[in-house]
This record gives structure tokens, C-alpha cells and sequence, in this order.
């Protein structure tokens, strides 16, 4: 993605005071504290990561809210690593950090993780779907084909307490809204959910507790929507949120969702959307709306984290 215009203007804030009205909008949004006896993992698409000149404080900002969970999916992070980077230094030291190599739009993938409770495994890289199966990728109403992911998504590995379990961090493609893009989105979507489907019920599994996370581009959770349609057609699941924030700072689209094999229904505990765009800068968003919303997209993102509890 093009970076954001960089905001024209400075805004001098106190972290502590920041931190503060999150941990304040955390409890709101019922995010729980971290557990011995629960899972807490988290997707973050956060914008254009390392091309966006963030300065330590915004980074300090991303840190905090990174650090309520044991384990985090990012996507956008820029093949020039230096965002990714500041971040990990206003971490505390026992996070490590996991990423991939660049992909479409000059994008890696990352995992970022909490080394006291969880364990990187054997199992890492990148899907990709054999040419002699992209035959199989395709939908009703899609004309086009097939060809490979724009990014690859990115498999990671982990144990935590004594489960093993696999990730699938995804950033679909987008493009634009025209309706061949649409379609190549969808089919995108789609080979994501039969690979996590045919991955989990395989008898070779290394893991059946397989979630795929990350931005979809998914416009609405609704039946008549053809990304959602291909991301569950293959019996993949979405929490239930009691209340619709939506996953963009526009609050008008779910585009960033976690997905998961139906035999970990019931392992859900909690799930939801932390919109720390109702947080921050106050005084900012008082003074200019078009202000607030501009710095807060380049200097933090335009999409907000999404979130779920689990209980193996």
C-alpha cells in the first residue's frame, strides 16, 4: 500500500496520559488480563510499517497495546524493517519476534510473541498452492482463475502450555473494488480456507487446532458477501461479536477477521475489535476531525486490532 500523506502538522502528547486512556478503553471493551489457564492472541494490520516515519512515542503507543496479548499476527510490515523494529524495542525483552520475507506490495508478515508462555515450533514459511491445484480454487459466479497469492501467507508454529497449534497470518489482496479484483479477493479467500481445512483434517497434521487471521479485505460478515461466502465455504468459522466495532478506523467495513476449524468452537472465551481510535488525542479530535484522523492513520494505522481468548 502507498504510504499516507504525512500529517503537516506536530502534536505533542504525554505517553504516560495516552497509555492511561487505553488501558482505561481496554477495560470497556472487556479485554481480559492476561491467564496461565487462557490463550489470548490478536491480529494487528498496522499501516505501512516501517515506510510511515512513526517516532518513538507512537511506537510506545503500538507497544502497549501489543503487550496485552501473548501472541500477535501484523501484517504491513515494509520490507524495510525499522518500524518493526522500533516496536520491538518498546517491548519488554521477553517478547521475540518472528517474520517472513517481502511479498506483494514489498510486504512482510510478522509474530510477535510472548517467549515466557509461548514456544516457536519446527513448522514456518510461507503457503503456496501447487500450480497442478489451482484447478481447485474456485467459486460460483467467478469466471477467473487462480494463480497464486498476491502475499503468501505466513505459517507459524507454537506451543503454549501443551498445545501445539498453527497460525495462517493473511493479508489478502484488494486492488480495487472492480469486480475482476473482487473476484481475484475472493479466490484468494477462498484457497486460504481449503488449505486450512485440508492442513487440519489431514492424517498427517502437525497440529487439527489451525487458525488463519489477519486482514481478508473482507467488506461485511454478511451471507451476500462474496468474500465471506468463499471464507466459509469450506467450514471455517468466525467468532460472534456481541457488539459491531468495526475493524477500520472508517468504522465502516470488518475487513480483519480470525477464522478457525469448527472443532475449536468451543475453546472461543471472548473475541472482539479494540478501537483505540476512540481513545486517543482527545484535545486532537476536539480541535479537527480531518486533523485526528490523518495523524492517526499515519502515525498509529487506519485498522484497528482484532482479538480472541481461547481456551485449549
Amino acid at each position: 500500500m502507498p504510504a499516507f500523506p504525512k500529517p503537516a502538522f506536530t502534536y505533542n502528547f504525554s505517553v504516560k496520559d495516552q497509555i492511561d486512556l487505553l488501558l482505561a478503553h481496554k477495560e470497556k471493551r472487556h479485554i481480559p488480563e492476561k491467564s496461565k489457564t487462557k490463550l489470548l492472541i490478536a491480529s494487528w494490520n498496522i499501516a505501512n510499517l516501517g515506510l510511515h516515519k512513526r517516532w518513538t512515542i507512537h511506537a510506545a503507543l503500538i507497544a502497549e497495546i501489543i503487550d496485552w496479548f501473548d501472541l500477535i499476527a501484523i501484517q504491513e510490515v515494509n520490507v524495510n524493517l525499522e518500524g518493526l523494529r522500533q516496536i520491538e524495542a518498546a517491548l519488554p525483552s521477553h517478547y521475540n519476534l518472528l517474520f517472513s520475507d517481502k511479498a506483494g506490495n514489498n510486504e512482510r508478515f510478522a509474530y510477535i510473541f510472548d517467549s515466557r508462555v509461548i514456544t516457536q515450533l519446527e513448522m514456518v514459511g510461507e503457503v503456496a498452492i501447487p500450480p497442478k491445484d489451482h484447478k481447485y480454487i474456485k467459486l460460483p459466479g467467478v469466471t477467473s482463475s487462480f494463480t497464486g497469492f498476491d502475499r503468501n501467507p505466513y505459517l507459524g508454529s507454537f506451543q503454549w502450555r501443551n498445545t501445539n497449534f498453527v497460525l495462517l497470518n493473511v493479508h489478502s489482496y484488494f486492488g480495487s473494488n472492480s469486480k475482476k479484483n473482487i473476484h481475484r479477493r475472493a479466490l484468494e479467500t477462498y484457497a486460504i480456507a481449503r488449505h486450512t481445512d485440508l492442513m487440519g483434517n489431514s492424517k498427517y497434521a502437525f497440529s487439527d487446532k489451525i487458525i488463519a487471521l489477519g486482514d481478508f479485505n473482507l467488506p461485511l460478515v454478511e451471507p451476500g458477501d462474496l468474500i465471506y461466502k468463499a471464507l466459509v465455504k469450506r467450514g471455517l468459522e468466525l467468532p460472534k461479536h456481541s457488539t459491531k466495532v468495526y475493524s477500520n478506523i472508517a468504522d465502516d467495513k470488518m475487513y480483519d477477521q480470525i477464522a478457525f476449524l469448527p472443532s475449536l468452537k468451543n475453546t472461543i472465551q471472548a473475541n472482539g475489535t479494540f478501537d483505540f481510535d476512540n481513545a486517543v488525542f482527545p484535545d486532537l479530535w476536539q480541535e479537527n476531525h480531518s486533523k485526528f484522523k490523518s495523524y492517526v492513520k499515519y502515525y498509529l494505522s487506519d485498522h484497528r486490532p482484532i482479538w480472541m481468548q481461547i481456551a485449549f
